[in-house]
């Protein structure tokens, strides 16, 4: 059974060590313009992910919504090394917040807590990013395509890698993996799932 929420040609990751300098120099140009980069990402595991990632390469502590924060401190107490991280609250306002990286949950995009920061630009760390429509359906100044869903071609190696000859697509885009696995002879179906379009 695999899932296949990816599972399109289209979708073919980036290096994240790469995403992660592309993070870095959006924050430095915001830096330039005045303004704070926030960045949206999931609370739990790609928040993480990300502060791992800009360990080695960026020297500047990042911001954490309360939602991040709390997850963040989970990891730390596990070992994992991440970049250093000041939690938001009061002290954290638009007087020293141009230049600063700031990672909340897709939940706080158009609320009133983005104010405390003034000029902004908003950014959005998902595998979604991938697809420039998505950008625009978010509306956000700039998309970073990371995900920890496999691609098209790492999900087609992990199934070639397992040598199942019966393989259960679930969770995504099941019209264009089953054709495909079927087409090379494996034998392919659905378990379908309540989600999205999906029924």
């Amino acid at each position: 059974i695999t899932e296949a929420t990816f599972a399109l040609p289209v979708y073919r990751w980036p290096e994240t060590p790469a995403v992660a300098r592309d993070i870095v120099a959006w924050r430095q140009e915001c830096a330039e313009r005045g303004e704070a980069a926030v960045l949206l990402c999931y609370a739990l595991g790609k928040a993480q992910r990300l502060l791992a990632e800009l360990l080695p390469i960026d020297t500047q502590s990042a911001w954490l919504h309360g939602a991040i924060a709390n997850g963040v401190d989970v990891y730390r107490a596990a070992g994992i090394p991440m970049l250093a991280t000041e939690r938001v609250g009061e002290d954290n306002r638009r007087a020293d917040a141009a230049g600063r990286l700031i990672l909340a949950p897709p939940s706080a995009a158009g609320t009133t807590w983005l104010r405390r920061f003034g000029r902004h630009q908003l950014g959005f760390a998902s595998g979604w990013m991938h697809v420039r429509g998505n950008r625009r359906r978010r509306n956000v100044d700039r998309g970073f395509v990371v995900s920890d869903h496999a691609d098209w071609p790492a999900l087609l190696q992990t199934i070639a890698d397992t040598g199942a000859r019966r393989v259960i697509a679930t969770h995504g885009n099941t019209d264009a993996l089953v054709p495909y696995l079927r087409e090379r002879g494996i034998d392919a179906g659905v378990f379908p799932t309540a989600f999205g379009d999906e029924q």
